[in-house]
């Protein structure tokens, strides 16, 4: 809306408390959702998001409030928060608003479209189980990811969730030439911007759109960047007819902005000071991801875990619209085995054989069947040292350590950390190799020469010299 004049709705301001806007309009009321204009050239948009009787509504500013005061005009058209669609959107890094963040000027030939949308409909859903291949031995293995689903990212602060979805942007591109769009939820400044560049460096921008609800932003910006992300992906999957990997780093912070905001209009708190319309707002924006007949949107969810308790409620009730959960392990990440995975906390539900096949689904549940029984001795090794086991348990803990040596991988996006060039490695090559330490033919390697490679091809082509 360019001015008054052209408002469908007028009324005045009555009561700013933080973020949250009272106003009144005495003719009448704009519809839920609807955004709001008031400020200097309305440089303060609100949303509305309750009506609170006799004309009154209550809306939450999208930026900040200061210089707003009681008696100031605020405008409507009745239109909602609105997301850029279109080509024209690859390469770029916009926030909730769509403006541009990455100082290249304004955006090109875009439509605009409104970011509440429906989830498509049952008759338009595919019927049909694929795998999504990342190229990550750890995950193509022991989690194989749902084409078109929903996989859960879960751990606490600094075990890798933000380096593994970096490495999954660059293999979306180079195996499926499908589009990613990147929702940072929460994102500090400072990894937006490393990611940026990381992501230029790597070559995979062209492909790729970023949006960002920074930390530093009202929890409006933060509880809506999620919905302008989806919008583009929905466009590339419904008209563009292209896969989409939509990554949201993190979900969680998604949560956290709506508790902010319950709190703020008052609402009475769940468990743990959670909003009581926590499950609800979840399912209105999970059930938006899915497969249709012209594409798919597959989403890889980063979702911190507070204090690593996996029985809080957020955590909870992601789990519950999950396909896979991938749980990242901070004994793990302290023993430098990267990615830091936890294959038995970890699950799939695509690990099944008539889905992935009979040999995936043997190799998988041996290997499970391995590192399960090694982690049961690790007590009576720790007191009585590994001499003192039967024969057959010193085998399984000779081949169990082999196996999380090789399920380790350098990631191109860690290559100037790490100085170990990057590996994607294919799901035949991840399934060969464990079949290999399995049948143990190997004997006079080492377990350090399965440490950081991609394939067994790399023994043979001198990664590891005795």
């Amino acid at each position: 809306m360019g001015s008054a004049a052209k408002a469908r709705f007028a009324g005045h301001i009555v009561t700013i408390q933080g973020t949250i806007v009272d106003a009144i309009f005495p003719e009448k009321s704009p519809p839920i959702h609807a955004l709001l204009k008031t400020g200097a050239n309305g440089r303060v948009l609100v949303e509305v998001l309750a009506h609170i009787g006799m004309g009154k509504i209550r809306g939450i500013a999208l930026a900040s409030t200061s210089g707003l005061a009681r008696g100031m005009k605020i405008y409507a058209d009745g239109t909602s928060l609105q997301a850029p669609v279109g080509r024209a959107v690859l390469s770029r890094m916009l926030n909730v608003l769509g403006q541009t963040i990455d100082g290249k000027g304004e955006l090109g030939d875009v439509s605009w479209k409104s970011i509440y949308g429906p989830p498509p409909v049952l008759q338009k859903r595919a019927t049909n189980t694929a795998v999504f291949e990342t190229g990550i031995k750890a995950i193509d293995v022991l989690v194989p990811l749902e084409r078109g689903g929903k996989a859960g990212l879960f751990g606490g602060a600094g075990v890798g969730k933000t380096v593994l979805l970096t490495e999954m942007i660059r293999n979306m591109r180079s195996q499926y030439q499908g589009v990613s769009i990147f929702c940072g939820i929460g994102e500090r400044c400072r990894e937006g911007e490393e990611l940026y560049r990381d992501m230029c460096d790597a070559g995979v921008l062209p492909s790729t759109v970023m949006v960002f609800g920074q930390m530093n932003e009202p929890p409006a910006c933060r509880f809506r960047v999620g919905n302008v992300a989806l919008t583009m992906a929905e466009y590339f999957r419904d008209i563009e007819r292209r896969d989409v990997l939509l990554l949201i780093d993190n979900i969680f912070r998604f949560v956290q902005a709506g508790a902010e905001i319950s709190g703020l209009l008052g609402q009475m708190p769940s468990r743990l000071g959670y909003q009581p319309t926590m499950s609800t707002e979840l399912y209105q924006f999970e059930e938006r991801i899915s497969t249709t007949d012209a594409g798919a949107i597959t989403s890889i969810q980063a979702v911190y875990v507070p204090a690593d308790d996996f029985t809080d409620p957020a955590v909870v009730g992601v789990f519950s619209h999950l396909s896979s959960s991938i749980v990242l392990s901070r004994k793990k990440a302290s023993e430098g085995l990267y990615p830091a995975i936890d294959p038995l906390q970890s699950s799939s539900q695509m690990l099944a054989a008539d889905i992935v096949g009979k040999r995936h689904y043997q190799v998988a549940r041996e290997v499970r069947k391995i590192l399960a029984e090694y982690e049961e001795l690790k007590d009576i090794i720790a007191m009585l040292g590994i001499e003192e086991l039967s024969k057959q348990n010193q085998r399984i803990v000779y081949l169990a350590r082999r196996l999380e040596r090789f399920l380790t991988q350098p990631f191109v996006t860690t290559e100037a950390f790490s100085g170990i060039s990057g590996k994607v490695v294919s799901l035949e090559d991840s399934l060969g190799g464990c079949e290999e330490i399995l049948r143990d033919t190997r004997r006079d390697l080492p377990e350090a020469a399965y440490y950081m490679i991609g394939s067994l091809a790399d023994l043979q082509n001198g990664h590891f010299k005795k």
